[in-house]
């Protein structure tokens, strides 16, 4: 198993020092720095670089810049997507989000985990787990999401929350950690 491969499946792989990991990195990171010194006006030329990073849009989204990603191709955007200012997708694993979610500004998502172990930690080694974002969720500002967190469909995370744990859908959750407070009900 090479180190790409390590990574998809949340093992222990060489974050730091792999030639092919460093290389699509930095070609990913030249892409987001296009993508974020292109004029705000120019949506379709924002769209169009923005297809070229992540591994899978809807029609109709929209990522306010600036963006920062790790890889790019493991994010996934359903339809009708909004993010505010400096989202940052640490994506060394699969990020996917749902149709209609907002996400306001200073939001993070980091699939990225490293050991405790300060021996293993220092050779560059890594985890990474996925993350999933179901549909029709809404993400307050200074929000973060960590690895292998799985948030449901017509879910509220509060601002300032860190989501560490699942989220059940039809729920409100805030707080550090993230826990639901308040069950959504539908008709």
């Amino acid at each position: 198993m090479d180190e790409k491969e390590k990574m998809l499946a949340g093992k222990l792989y060489d974050a730091n020092y792999n030639e092919d990991l460093m290389k699509e990195r930095l070609m990913v990171k030249d892409k987001c720095f296009e993508y974020n010194n292109i004029k705000p006006s120019k949506i379709e030329e924002r769209t169009e670089i923005m297809k070229q990073i992540l591994g899978k849009t809807g029609n109709q989204f929209l990522i306010e810049q600036p963006f920062i990603c790790d890889y790019g191709y493991n994010i996934e955007v359903g339809e009708n997507f909004y993010s505010n200012h400096n989202l940052v997708i640490l994506d060394a694993n699969k990020v996917k989000f749902g149709d209609n979610v907002f996400i306001a500004p200073n939001c993070g998502f980091y699939t990225a985990g490293h050991p405790l172990d300060y021996e293993t930690r220092n050779k560059g080694l890594e985890y990474a787990k996925p993350i999933e974002v179901g549909n029709n969720v809404w993400i307050g500002g200074n929000v973060v999401v960590l690895p292998g967190v799985k948030i449901g469909d017509n879910v509220v995370i509060g601002a300032g929350s860190i989501v560490t744990k699942d989220i059940p859908s039809n729920s409100v959750a805030v707080g550090n950690p993230c826990r639901v407070i308040k069950e959504l009900k539908y008709m």
